[in-house]
C-alpha cells in the first residue's frame, strides 16, 4: 500500500485541493477542495494507478475515492470484527454507537439494524435514505451529541458512586 500511496501521491501533486491518504489498509484520495471541472481528470489519474495494482478495487464516497483490497471487507465487516475482538458481540453489556457521514458507513448501519442494537447516526445536512437510526446535521452537532453523552455518562457514574457509598456506609 506504501507503494500506491507513493504513486497516488506523484500523480494527485498537480491538481491543487487533492489529498491522498494513507489510512493502512487503503488509500484515500480526497476531492473536496479540487475545482469540480478537475475531478473527472483526477478520477482517471487514480483509475490508471488502479489499473496497475490488480488486486485493489476502487470505492466512491463522498468526494472521495478509495483504493482498497480486493477482498471482502467494509465498515460494517470491520464494526463486527471490532465487536467480536472485544467479545462484546452479544449486546448485553454495550450499547455501539457508530457515527458516519458516506455511503461507505451504510455498512455498518446495517450491522447495527440487523443485530437490533446499538445505533447508527449519520451526519448529513439534508435527508436521505440511510439505515443509521438517527441523523446529526454537522460535525459540530457531533461534538455537542458526544459531549452531552459524556456528561450523562459522567452523571450516571456519579449517582452509582454515591450509591456505593451510602451502601457501605449502611452496611
Amino acid at each position: 500500500m506504501d507503494e500506491v500511496c507513493q504513486a497516488l501521491k506523484e500523480r494527485a501533486k498537480f491538481y491543487k485541493g487533492a489529498r491522498v491518504e494513507h489510512n493502512k489498509y487503503c488509500i484515500t484520495v480526497h476531492f473536496r477542495c479540487l475545482k469540480e471541472e478537475s475531478w473527472n481528470t483526477l478520477a482517471e489519474e487514480v483509475r490508471c494507478v488502479l489499473y496497475e495494482y490488480p488486486g485493489l478495487s476502487m470505492t466512491q464516497g463522498r468526494k472521495v475515492l478509495e483504493l482498497r483490497p480486493s477482498i471482502e471487507w467494509d465498515k460494517g465487516k470491520a464494526l463486527e470484527f471490532l465487536l467480536n475482538a472485544l467479545g462484546l458481540e452479544n449486546g448485553s453489556c454495550v450499547h455501539p454507537v457508530y457515527i458516519g457521514d458516506d455511503r461507505t458507513d451504510e455498512d455498518a448501519f446495517n450491522v447495527l439494524k440487523d443485530k437490533g442494537y446499538g445505533c447508527g447516526i449519520l451526519v448529513s445536512s439534508f435527508a436521505k435514505e440511510t439505515n443509521a437510526l438517527y441523523t446529526l446535521r454537522s460535525p459540530s452537532e457531533v461534538m455537542e451529541f458526544l459531549q452531552r453523552l459524556v456528561r450523562w455518562k459522567l452523571g450516571a457514574v456519579e449517582v452509582l458512586s454515591m450509591q456505593t457509598c451510602t451502601e457501605e456506609v449502611e452496611s
